[in-house]
């Protein structure tokens, strides 16, 4: 662990719900945050990840960056109460994660997985019905609460066009959107989102991003989000938690966390950073292994 941007146990900071600080060194409140994490898998004897501390700014948005292999999806599980930790705590507004059962904590975090189940058949807007389920019952109809919030999920996401449209009709980029809109129709105040733009053409990466920007600075939603591409990283977020082996590398907001040292060691490239008018990344060749 290199330069874990993070403080002693004796900073004043630490607490249930400040630790964050912004690009001025100001402490920010925290919506979610782990402490002293292990998180493994049954079919792993060691943890994957060990992590003292990360938090996520309220109505902010999060990145987590890294190599593949590092540990950014697993800690993200560890998080969205998809994967308990071995050890450690996840808080969600000063309130530990266990005592939620899972419709009281799917009315406060929207979870979006790798992992989507196959329902080719369904329309988007059935789909994003689907989205309600925390508020009803089993025998409750739909409500005019619901309507609203599904509409309002249909319009944010951009897909009014494609609302009857069958699942498997639709293309990559056009599905992540569907499944977006179902979290969205949640209306939590923390949203997860693992690798949203994996498989997509820069098209719909850049649409992806643009849906969940919108939807923090209209809504002031927290948003943690798994990136691969630094570059969007950087563009997108307000804070980045960089991952490298399992453990934090870094934390802060990306004009802090982003240098040449960070994007070797981590990223094993060698690239320009510039800061001027905005932050940018110039990847220029990849490192031999022995330098990461």
């Amino acid at each position: 662990m290199s330069r874990q941007n993070q403080p002693s146990e004796t900073d004043p900071r630490i607490d249930a719900e400040t630790r964050a600080t912004d690009a001025d060194g100001v402490a920010v409140e925290s919506a979610l945050v782990g402490d002293s994490l292990e998180v493994g898998y049954p079919t792993t004897d060691e943890p994957v990840v060990e992590c003292e501390r990360i938090d996520l700014p309220k109505s902010e948005i999060t990145a987590l960056v890294g190599p593949n292999g590092s540990g950014k999806s697993t800690l993200l599980k560890s998080l969205s109460k998809h994967l308990e930790p071995d050890a450690g705590t996840v808080m969600l507004d000063g309130r530990s994660v266990d005592s939620f059962d899972r419709k009281e904590f799917a009315r406060n975090v929207g979870v979006l997985m790798q992992e989507t189940d196959s329902l080719g058949s369904i329309s988007v807007e059935d789909l994003v019905y689907h989205g309600r389920y925390p508020y009803r019952g089993m025998f409750e109809g739909v409500s005019a609460t619901d309507r609203e919030a599904v509409e309002r999920a249909i319009e944010l996401a951009g897909i009014e066009h494609l609302r009857d449209a069958e699942l498997g009709q639709l293309s990559g980029g056009q599905k992540q959107l569907a499944w977006i809109a179902m979290v969205l129709a949640q209306d939590t105040d923390v949203l997860l989102l693992d690798e949203p733009t994996t498989f997509l053409d820069v098209h719909h990466q850049f649409r992806v991003l643009e849906t969940i920007r919108e939807l923090n600075e209209r809504e002031g939603i927290t948003v943690a989000v798994v990136l691969h591409d630094i570059s969007q990283a950087v563009r997108f977020a307000d804070y980045l938690v960089a991952m490298r082996d399992g453990e934090l590398y870094d934390w802060g907001p990306p004009e802090e966390v982003v240098t040449e040292e960070l994007l070797a060691d981590v990223f094993g490239i060698e690239a320009t950073v510039i800061q001027d008018p905005e932050l940018q990344v110039l990847p220029k060749r990849s490192l031999p292994k022995d330098r990461t």
